[in-house]
């Protein structure tokens, strides 16, 4: 039985005419069914381009597991498991890197990549469901198809859980360096090298002050930011924007299936196509930098914005579209057991939790979907609310009630979570009815309880709502000149991608406006 489907086998046939020199698939098996999926994989693959070419006596001792190599086997990537899901795109992107195609990254980039010394062995472990996981199993592919002294080994924490329990992994993706943990959750190339680099942010941050005012300046990079940069840039101005991560909180959404005209899509999928419609602009795109401070004009007519790197930008208008990120419970021992038992992205770190005991925290759409998605891979789902009813759609409640191993409780409010010191083992709430305490053993809790604003390095400069929300007119002015917002850090209400985008595009043509009147 192929593994490829024909549609996918004639695109990748056609994918692999872009390689530049030959490349070899090693790989290492046993009698497993996997390993069998494995063979059949590699086989199809070898078979659709004379570059390619196939043997089965590797020695890796992660089985099933095959590698990618060329030049010798100074570059070579390594895929322990079937690379299939949301990695199939990095299965792909590896075959050609590493057989010599270029990657779309600046040349800048690239270069401080070959130069790095080593050794660097890296090793991911990521899910197939997790949509965050491939951007850093791609970045850190490229570095070892570029540089002989990085090796990297992207490894299923499903299908390898005895390594997963044994090196304590709770979460998605986790990268270990030369053996040492180096990082968890989403992080692109430039992240990365920065880390590894270190001064990588000293050099940007020089190029970033150096840079000329703009005339519209965008703070974020989501679907309110991404929305203003375009409508700014059609114009014909110059237009920057600086963000912490492009995509935002985009990049944390698994399903999108409201977002008019587009019956289904992902988030990170989504992000990807926002970054490069507002590429397709004359638009400068200031990637992972934080802002920290906002100076407002003064006898110049410039807003400042200052930059966690030491760095600071000015324009005649600032739009700020900081986004949300997720709401914490703010209880003991959840800042503790992050990542060892309590997580936000139940996509994302589900599968590693399978056949255990989890809680959801949250009673809305969000919690409502996690725990049915997690009833079909742990054993037993309890979904803990804080009110006396359930605020989900009522679709999905009438779906949560009819799974056998799903327990809802309403009218609690978590107090604790329990552990070991290593991970979570339970959590306590309180009964708000009764008052009575309760202890509920589990291994795994995920947070679903809404979003707060990124809007803290503000206070003080604009006006906020008793929620951190920046505060809006109708023309999505602050009440700052020349500052304006938009998104899911405003007052605005509904927070949708569909409106950010809305509010994105107004609060563009209002700062256009500003700029024609002054």
């Amino acid at each position: 039985m192929p593994v490829l489907d024909a549609p996918t086998t004639a695109q990748l046939k056609g994918l692999l005419v872009n390689l530049r020199r030959p490349i070899e698939l090693v790989a290492s098996l046993d009698e497993s069914a996997k390993s069998a999926d494995m063979r059949s994989l590699v086989e199809e693959i070898a078979a659709l381009s004379d570059k390619v070419t196939a043997r089965f006596d590797g020695t890796d001792e992660r089985r099933p597991s095959f590698a990618i190599e060329a030049d010798q086997g100074r570059s070579r990537v390594v895929f322990a498991g079937l690379p299939l899901g949301h990695e199939f795109t990095s299965l792909i992107l590896a075959l050609l890197h590493v057989g010599g195609h270029p990657p779309k990254e600046e040349a800048d980039l690239l270069d401080t990549v070959r130069g790095l010394e080593g050794p660097l062995h890296f090793e991911t472990f990521f899910s197939l469901s997790c949509q965050n996981c491939p951007d850093v199993v791609q970045a850190l592919n490229i570095m070892a198809a570029l540089n002989p002294n990085v090796t990297h080994v992207a490894i299923d924490g499903g299908l390898f859980q005895d390594e997963v329990e044994r090196r304590k992994i709770m979460a998605v993706p986790t990268v270990f360096l030369n053996g040492e943990p180096f990082g968890q959750g989403r992080m692109d190339l430039a992240e990365i090298v920065s880390k590894i680099d270190t001064g990588a942010v000293a050099r940007a941050a020089e190029k970033i002050a150096a840079k000329e005012p703009f005339e519209v300046l965008v703070v974020g990079g989501g679907p309110a930011g991404a929305a203003a940069a375009i409508y700014a840039a059609r114009k014909g101005i110059r237009t920057g924007v600086v963000a912490e991560r492009f995509g935002g909180q985009v990049l944390d959404t698994m399903g999108i299936e409201n977002f008019i005209s587009v019956p289904h899509t992902e988030g990170p999928k989504l992000a990807t196509q926002l970054e490069q419609h507002v590429k397709d602009y004359d638009v400068d795109v200031m990637n992972l930098q934080q802002a920290v401070a906002l100076k407002p004009a003064n006898g110049d007519g410039l807003t400042e914005i200052a930059l966690a790197s030491g760095a600071s930008l000015k324009a005649r208008t600032v739009i700020l579209s900081t986004g949300a990120r997720w709401r914490q419970m703010g209880v003991p021992g959840e800042d503790e057991y992050r990542n060892k038992g309590v997580a936000y992205c139940p996509h994302c770190d589900g599968p590693l939790f399978k056949g255990k005991r989890t809680a959801v925290i949250g009673g809305g759409n969000s919690g409502v979907e996690a725990a049915i998605d997690l009833a079909g891979i742990v054993a037993h789902v309890t979904l803990i609310e804080f009110d006396k009813e359930l605020r989900a759609d009522a679709v999905l409640q009438t779906k949560l009630h009819s799974l056998p191993n799903v327990t809802v409780i309403t009218s609690a409010q978590t107090t604790q979570v329990l552990g070991n010191g290593e991970k979570v083992t339970g959590l306590v709430y309180k009964d708000r009815v009764s008052g009575n305490e309760v202890t509920v053993e589990l291994e795994g809790i995920f947070v679903q309880i809404g979003l707060v604003p990124n809007t803290e390095w503000l206070k003080g400069d604009l006006a906020l709502s008793n929620r951190g929300e920046i505060e809006v007119d109708a023309h999505n002015a602050t009440n700052l000149p020349g500052v304006f917002a938009a998104g899911d850090c405003t007052t605005v209400p509904y927070k949708q991608i569909i409106i950010a985008m809305g509010e994105g595009a107004k609060a563009s043509l209002s700062a256009f406006d500003y700029l024609i009147r002054n």
